[in-house]
């Protein structure tokens, strides 16, 4: 198509599956659901496009077991929703208005087979041809029926019909630095089939004897935008994908505006970056947002009031909006008539959320972070740019996930004295007893997690109380599990002084499976990423949704192996103590911090609370203060020989920014942590206390910060 000179507009409409269908109405109107204001009010402009993530690493394997037995769609419902809702706003425009949602998830084909049955009920009831509105979707991810053969490597290698299992590659093997949970590829099984070594350490390379191999119950590749961007130039309005990288859509809307060819590398990693900013839905627009307490106690922007915003500043939240140019450089903003905060703060904080470092992979472009900057243009408008790109890995992540076992847990709770002591005698006591009955060498975790510090002269009880969460997993089945809870009721009378707990004790009495993720990297020439257009219907005897046309792509023409990652402390610091006399403070009085999970691993980022961005000695301090070791001295006593830290900078948002290798276990789906998406980690490193430069502290905020 003929390049376009104005920027393209693309909303994002989800973040997750709870985000409920009505956003994607109030993306293409400017308003919310029932509120009677529209897009002349307020000066909000309509979208081009309006793009929604629903998957999470875990979402697609939830349901997988149930989809393959006939039991649920496969699609995710909140995305029928929305366009059930928005369907239209699609037929008004009349090729105006793109949507392009990931909510396909195991079944993309069912679920625009469904929005097809929809748009050919709106053109019998005369709301236009059979040409105002074409439904396509992407396949290609689902990798499930081919993932014995890539465990088997090469199909077309010399080794014959005695060829040997190999391992699965995974994502982080080539690091030789980084030590893989001890169980990461027990799925694979030793039951008498012979396995090439793993290419990685692990934690603990003993292996339970005759370990079975676990059924593999998803397996999907990140596609990139490539086949989004040929459904759009097939005449596409509505495209729907299963699993497809988060930020694919916006790149694919891109690249289709503008007229980019596969090999604008700078340009399609704008669009990656952009699309990264707006695929969490509100945390583009103040959710999740370590500087929550300023915007409460500002003044309400997002809907011109006056005053302190207080808790109702961050209510009813509107979706981000990216601006995106034809240089790739984007403008992030929101609907003037929605709720919400688009600073550079705001920015800066999303940008840090779940990288890998300072390359960001997609299957079509790696994007170099090195000089990204972000920059207030106005009120909700906030200028990013600086991204540059080179060719992609021939590879790609691969999702796979398996049957890992059964887990469950149980919280007791104490309060007054020795709460440390009280919390290793019930630590004991069960432990004891699963041993004496045979039981404790049958589970494969067990942990006792102690949460929380009572309040010295507590006003309440609730004040003074801690709780100690029990959580346990096997692999042999749910009676491992429910030994724990026979063993606490066991010991029961013999409790601690003041035990008390909730008496729904079925998180344990009723253990429930869980899947565990094992991210691989697969070879892109192994996919079929193919867009199908569908066409509409003219009779009551015909299926909706027969495919007209079908265009694989074939993997990436360019493509260069990738570089190890980088890692490094900075070059020419300062000695700390040039800046001055200093103050242990918590670090949140003068950072803000985004973390997030990255399979096993957690990533977290640290820039400058609002008033001190702009400080070049700030950014002085933080280079020299925020060093590799000085995440494990942070971690304290969560710290773990196997872990492993990779620090990389960002100058041009006064940013430094970790990934700590581990902490999660195999992954989000099966992580023993309480914080198992790593959410919270960045506000735990905040609270952890620093020698601050005392000339950095405003100290009439931190005193209110601390109320």
């Amino acid at each position: 198509m003929a390049r376009r000179r104005r920027p393209v507009r693309i909303a994002n409409c989800s973040g997750a599956t709870p985000d409920p269908g009505q956003i994607m109405l109030t993306q293409a109107t400017g308003h919310l659901l029932g509120s009677g204001r529209g897009l002349g009010q307020r000066e909000s402009q309509p979208v081009d496009v309006i793009t929604g993530d629903y998957l999470a690493e875990a979402n697609i394997a939830e349901n997988a077991e149930a989809f393959h037995a006939g039991r649920h769609p496969g699609w995710v419902a909140s995305a029928l929703t929305g366009i059930e809702l928005t369907l239209g706003q699609v037929f008004q425009r009349r090729g105006g208005l793109k949507i392009i949602v990931n909510g396909g998830c195991l079944n993309p084909k069912g679920l625009a087979e469904k929005v097809q049955t929809l748009v050919d009920e709106r053109v019998k009831k005369g709301d236009g041809d059979e040409n105002v509105v074409k439904v396509a979707y992407v396949d290609g991810d689902d990798l499930l029926a081919n993932v014995e053969d890539i465990l088997l490597g090469n199909a077309n290698d010399d080794r014959g019909e005695g060829k040997r299992r190999t391992r699965l590659p995974h994502l982080d093997a080539e690091n030789e630095q980084v030590h893989l949970a001890k169980d990461a590829d027990d799925f694979l099984g030793s039951d008498g089939h012979e396995q090439e070594p793993s290419t990685a350490p692990t934690t603990n390379n003993k292996k339970k004897k005759g370990t079975k191999r676990r059924k593999i119950v998803a397996a999907n590749a990140y596609l990139g935008c490539r086949a989004i961007r040929a459904g759009l130039e097939l005449g596409a309005d509505i495209i729907i994908c299963g699993r497809v990288a988060d930020a694919s859509p916006v790149m694919a809307a891109a690249a289709w505006w503008h007229g980019w060819a596969d090999t604008c590398f700078d340009e399609l990693a704008g669009a990656l970056v952009a699309g990264h900013l707006i695929e969490c839905s509100t945390y583009g627009t103040g959710a999740n947002f370590a500087g929550f307490d300023e915007l409460m106690a500002a003044p309400r922007a997002g809907r011109g009031g006056s005053g302190a915003g207080g808790p109702e500043a961050l209510w009813n939240l509107g979706c981000p909006i990216a601006e995106i140019d034809a240089a790739g450089e984007c403008v992030i903003t929101k609907h003037p008539g929605l709720n919400g905060y688009v600073t550079e703060e705001v920015v800066k904080c999303q940008l840090l959320y779940e990288l890998q470092g300072n390359i960001y992979l997609n299957s079509d472009v790696k994007a170099d972070l090195h000089a990204i900057t972000v920059r207030q243009l106005g009120p909700n408008r906030v200028h990013v740019g600086g991204a540059k790109g080179s060719p992609p890995p021939p590879t790609t992540k691969l999702a796979v996930f398996y049957q890992g076992g059964w887990q469950g847990e149980m919280t007791v709770n104490a309060n007054g004295y020795a709460v440390s002591d009280k919390y290793d005698l019930q630590e004991f006591q069960v432990r004891r007893q699963l041993r004496e009955w045979g039981k404790l060498d049958s589970l494969d975790v067990l942990e006792f997690q102690r949460l929380g510090v009572p309040a010295g002269n507590p006003r309440t009880q609730l004040a003074g109380t801690t709780s100690l969460r029990i959580f346990a997993q096997a692999s042999d089945g749910p009676d491992s599990v429910r030994a724990v809870v026979a063993a606490w009721s066991h010991v029961f009378m013999q409790h601690f002084p003041g035990m008390h707990c909730s008496l729904d004790l079925r998180l344990m009495a009723v253990p429930v499976p869980f899947l565990a993720y094992f991210p691989a990297v697969v070879e892109q020439s192994r996919i079929e990423e193919a867009v199908n257009l569908l066409g509409v219907c003219d009779s009551s005897t015909e299926k909706a949704g027969a495919v007209v046309k079908r265009v694989v792509m074939g993997p990436p023409r360019v493509t260069e192996k990738l570089a190890p990652r980088e890692s490094y402390d900075s070059a020419n610091t300062m000695n700390l103590e040039a800046f001055g006399p200093t103050e242990l403070v918590p670090l949140g009085d003068i950072m803000l911090a985004r973390s997030g999970d990255k399979g096993a691993n957690v990533n977290v980022g640290f820039t400058p609370r609002t008033g001190l961005s702009k400080d070049p000695e700030v950014w002085d301090w933080m280079r020299s203060y925020f060093t590799l070791a000085r995440m494990r001295e942070m971690m304290g006593d969560d710290w773990r020989d196997e872990y492993h830290v990779e620090r990389v900078e960002f100058a041009g948002i006064s940013a430094v920014h970790y990934v700590v290798y581990g902490v999660l276990g195999r992954g989000v789906s099966s992580s023993a942590r309480l914080d198992s998406l790593g959410k919270g980690f960045g506000e735990w490193l905040r609270a952890v206390h620093a020698p601050v430069p005392k000339r950095f502290l405003d100290r009439g905020y931190r005193e209110r910060s601390r109320l």
